[in-house]
């Protein structure tokens, strides 16, 4: 399966076309995930379509993927899926196996050759450059000795020429061929020195252009870095290591420098090159200002944070003067106008407190900083905001700026650079809002945007790559939202759960994200659905990550699953009507002797008590928890889809009876609607050392026993 998990990991990457063409109708994508384990188990390379004594060979491993293709479609509740899958498996060919496979490989191969490429300097290019600056070294040295061998040519011309006259004889002079061999060495030299001057030109002309070539890498790759970390907020892959980064920097600087020493000592001025030359440079200067550190993205007035700033030519920084960098706060406009070459932020829109910070040498990481320790914003001043537009949705930025020379450079160079978009809040309320204006500007921004702009719709299918990377980033997990989970969370945000649809391709606006409430709830979809990483990543990371929990699912999609199940069967699922809570949906008997599917109220942070682990009863101190206790006994058939020894034992398996413990809780009892609840006390107070609950109302037959 490790084929499998990395290609997970490429996918969101890939273009559409590469998918479609990857993972056709006849091997849909999810076949590949339901099947992964085995498809990788088996030797598919072995099969060539010309050899045709591996006939019964490969029948027999057609055999055996149809079997677990139908196999997968008869445990799947929905009926679509199953028809789907069978048919998938009358059309399943062995080689069609086999050449996805090779795809796969071919693909990881390419993104790993990819991020090598980018990480590292192109060793070859550098290398080729420093060659060329060799060769022309070398011929301003053959230029230099071609110059002193004529200059003495000359001066032995002249001496003899002056003596020609007073030993001129007739016939021929030994003389007189002396000084056309002279004559003959000059022209000589001359035409050579000119040959390999117009040699050296062109030589620094190719250099210089594959200098920019080179350098032109090197910012798109610090680029694609600056945008890597941004989108690591919403759980993208991110490699922060700026040490190739800071190689390439340096190597390119000395490769500058000594073609502006090779054009300053040519015979002479070539201006074109200078200025080229010239250009290369401060731009690199320019550029290789990071924020190693970013800021937190959500900052709270009066709160400490910390953010570090690194220069990737830290170590060519001219002695001396000490570099100090200051920071300041900037708005979203005053961040679009900084594009304007020498502009600066007129306007004060906050005071930040500890805003300067000393660029400094590490020996030992052999990296140079300026860090920003114990900042904070005491006041901002808001812009004027248009129509219902909150004060979480406005984006701020931090500024940073110095002068700073370079080893070798005449003038010094003002260096500047942004952080990633923040939101300013004054109070912890505001918290989770701001942090949906984070996640839209990190999802859906442009690398190449003007700050901050970004759309007011994406397309579905975008939306749900970035709650799945969220999820599973922020609850530390491998396991990722299904299809099934993510179609509910479609029909949740786009209020249509009766209908069955691709949603791919619809639209979701950012009112739809976390600005309009949800029909019938007081929150937004992201309110919810950030409850749920909440509780995901506090107490159910384990049980998520084992398949224990079936998520997110709608009422009728969880009738459609239980409804021909026995007496007793249930599922865990994220609740959809609070946030935070998860609910136990299960089979139970009827007055009108059928089955019903009723689903207990969620629980909050009491789920521990359901698997029975160790409770700590300090926790009622500061969390709301509404409760609702139901016999263990009802619950005595975990659905098939979880039905293995190992996960079962993890619900049902009770520790030792010394674990037990007596928690002094007031239980309420409430009815099996998620919309309703009537409560009152059902329960007394557990006696000393029981380790057990006596029900006081005994018309509450189905309520048992909960053991702590």
């Amino acid at each position: 399966m490790a084929q499998w998990t990395q290609m997970k990991q490429l996918i969101p990457y890939l273009a559409t076309q590469i998918l479609n063409e990857l993972y056709s109708p006849s091997f849909p994508m999810d076949v590949r995930c339901y099947l992964a384990n085995w498809i990788e188990e088996q030797r598919w390379e072995d099969f060539e379509p010309e050899k045709v004594d591996q006939e019964p060979q490969a029948l027999t491993l057609l055999d055996q993927i149809i079997s677990c293709l139908q196999n997968l479609a008869g445990q799947n509740p929905n009926v679509v899926e199953r028809m789907r899958l069978q048919r998938i498996s009358r059309n399943m060919l062995v080689l069609t196996v086999r050449d996805v496979l090779r795809k796969e490989r071919e693909l990881l191969s390419q993104a790993v050759t990819q991020d090598s490429m980018a990480a590292a300097p192109p060793t070859r290019d550098v290398d080729l450059l420093v060659l060329k600056v060799l060769e022309i070294q070398d011929c301003r040295q053959q230029i230099h000795q071609l110059q002193e061998e004529l200059n003495w040519e000359r001066q032995n011309y002249e001496s003899m020429q002056g003596t020609l006259q007073q030993t001129q004889t007739n016939g021929m002079d030994p003389s007189m061929s002396e000084v056309t061999k002279l004559q003959t060495n000059i022209k000589q030299h001359e035409y050579n020195g000119q040959v390999i001057a117009k040699k050296r030109v062109q030589l620094l002309q190719e250099a210089v252009s594959s200098l920019e070539k080179c350098q032109s890498r090197l910012i798109n790759r610090i680029k694609a870095w600056r945008w890597e970390q941004h989108q690591a907020t919403i759980g993208h892959p991110f490699d922060d290591n700026l040490s190739p980064l800071q190689t390439w920097c340096e190597q390119l600087l000395g490769v500058n420098g000594k073609l502006r020493q090779e054009v300053m000592l040519a015979g002479e001025p070539i201006p074109e090159l200078q200025e080229r030359l010239g250009r290369l440079l401060q731009t690199l200067i320019q550029s290789s200002l990071m924020v190693d550190k970013q800021p937190p993205q959500v900052i709270k007035t009066q709160s400490k944070f910390s953010t570090t700033v690194r220069y990737l030519l830290g170590e060519k920084v001219a002695p001396g003067k000490p570099v100090l960098f200051k920071a300041q706060i900037i708005t979203e406009a005053q961040a679009r106008n900084l594009g304007q070459l020498g502009s600066l932020p007129s306007e004060n829109v906050g005071e930040l407190i500890n805003n300067t910070a000393i660029l400094e040498h590490n020996t030992s990481g052999k990296s140079t900083c300026a860090t920003f320790r114990n900042m904070s914003i005491k006041k901002i001043k808001r812009a004027d905001r248009k129509g219902s537009e909150s004060v979480t949705e406005e984006k701020f930025a931090l500024f940073f700026t110095t002068e700073i020379s370079i080893t070798g450079c005449d003038i010094p160079y003002r260096i500047q650079m942004i952080s990633v978009p923040v939101v300013v809040i004054v109070h912890g309320s505001q918290d989770n809002n701001a942090l949906a204006t984070i996640i839209w500007d990190c999802a859906f921004s442009e690398p190449e945007r003007i700050p901050f702009l970004v759309p007011e719709r994406v397309p579905w299918k975008q939306m749900c790559r970035t709650l799945n990377s969220k999820f599973m980033s922020e609850v530390g997990t491998q396991r990722c939202l299904d299809n099934y989970n993510q179609h509910f969370l479609a029909q949740k945000i786009f209020d249509k759960p009766d209908i069955a649809g691709d949603y791919s391709n619809m639209l979701v606006s950012w009112a739809q994200f976390n600005k309009e409430v949800l029909p019938g709830r007081p929150f937004t979809f992201w309110q919810w659905f950030d409850g749920v990483i909440e509780l995901t990543k506090k107490h159910l990371k384990s049980y998520w990550t084992d398949g224990l929990i079936f998520g997110f699912i709608g009422k009728q999609h969880l009738h459609l699953i239980l409804k021909d199940r026995p007496n007793g069967t249930f599922l865990l699922r994220f609740s959809d009507s609070e946030i935070g809570g998860i609910t136990i949906a299960y089979v139970a008997p009827s007055e009108s002797k059928g089955l019903v599917c009723p689903s207990v109220c969620p629980l909050y942070d009491l789920v521990y008590s359901l698997y029975w682990k160790h409770w700590n009863p300090e926790i009622l101190r500061y969390i709301p928890i509404k409760l609702t206790f139901l016999s263990f006994s009802l619950l005595s058939n975990l659905h098939p889809s979880f039905q293995t020894g190992a996960r079962r034992s993890r619900i049902f398996n009770r520790p030792p009876r010394e674990t037990w413990r007596s928690v002094p809780l007031i239980c309420r009892r409430m009815t099996c609607s998620e919309n309703t609840t009537q409560a009152s006390p059902i329960y007394d107070q557990p006696e000393s050392g029981a380790g057990a609950y006596r029900l006081r109302n005994q018309g509450w037959k189905d309520l048992g026993s909960l053991l702590l």
